[in-house]
């Protein structure tokens, strides 16, 4: 026969369990609720990820850490306590033991949401758009996952890393916005000596990209600029009557000769091309085109090296 003190212990223990199980309820309902909404962009862009070996992010050099770095030759005012008594044994020379001092870089990320980025001259290839924010949260998980600190510019906040802060920027990428014909990057927050990823179509006006890479410039900011384009953009097939309008619909052209058109259109976009390589070239930055049918696994790949070799 149980006692009341034990009967007592059983309810209240039974009462705690269901307040856990009630907690535990919650806070998984909270956490499918932020998951939910989101697409598969960030489940896409983490298999993406994957494919890429992930590299020594942030720079190296000795300091205070917890990694073995490298042996050096001690050196006059090296403390007696830093030689490494072992693997000075080996040799009649002293060496000194280096741990390995990792900064943290801080990555800022620009995708162009304009109106023209929405193109797609096939049902079987992705818009621009898509494309962009695909390799934008790819390269952004990449870069958390090694240690690097990441911002959304249209996010308007200072570069985190943490899960979190991939959950805000894949939210801000899934976001429908209203948007112009052509876009261009306005960035309130540049951490000096940081690094930048621009992409665009880059189709409009290039005045306000040179303005802002002259920005970045001045305060030592290194970068990308990422050009996606539609291979209907790159080939112009067109011919006979064709009426040509931007995806927003404000701007529309009608011809009857689409085809004496190709190679003046071909010359404007070989010389745009041209002007933003220069203007890279200018600042110390890359910059490359992509092509919605080309491979996405590639072009992460020249993504993340360029973002290595700018630090």
């Amino acid at each position: 026969m149980e006692g009341p003190g034990k009967s007592l212990a059983r309810d209240l223990d039974a009462h705690a369990e269901g307040l856990r199980m009630t907690a535990h309820g919650a806070l998984r309902q909270r956490a499918e609720a932020l998951a939910g909404p989101l697409p598969d962009l960030l489940a896409e862009a983490e298999h993406l990820a994957q494919a890429v070996m992930l590299g020594a992010h942030g720079r190296r050099r000795a300091g205070m850490g917890d990694e073995f770095w490298q042996y050096r030759p001690a050196r006059a005012g090296d403390p007696v306590r830093a030689i490494d008594w072992r693997r000075s044994a080996k040799s009649d020379a002293h060496f000194v033991r280096e741990k390995e001092w990792q900064a943290a870089q801080a990555v800022l990320v620009w995708v162009d949401e304009a109106q023209s980025m929405n193109f797609a001259s096939d049902k079987n290839l992705p818009t621009k758009a898509d494309r962009a924010r695909l390799l934008a949260m790819a390269i952004s998980v990449l870069l958390i996952r090694g240690g690097e600190r990441v911002a959304l510019v249209s996010l308007g906040t200072p570069p985190r890393s943490s899960q979190l802060q991939l959950l805000r920027i894949a939210q801000a990428l899934s976001d429908e916005t209203e948007a112009a014909d052509y876009g261009a990057p306005v960035i309130r927050i540049m951490p000096p000596h940081s690094r930048a990823v621009f992409v665009s179509d880059f189709l409009g006006d290039l005045a306000a990209f040179e303005e802002q890479l002259t920005r970045a410039a001045d305060r030592g900011v290194k970068g990308v600029l990422y050009q996606v384009l539609d291979p209907q953009e790159e080939a112009f097939p067109f011919d006979g009557r064709t009426i040509f309008q931007s995806v927003g619909g404000t701007l529309e052209h009608e011809t009857l000769k689409a085809g004496d058109l190709r190679a003046r259109y071909l010359e404007r976009l070989a010389e745009r091309k041209a002007r933003l390589q220069d203007l890279a070239r200018a600042v110390d930055w890359q910059y490359t085109c992509h092509h919605t049918g080309g491979s996405a696994q590639s072009a992460l790949l020249w993504l993340y090296g360029a973002i290595e070799r700018r630090r």
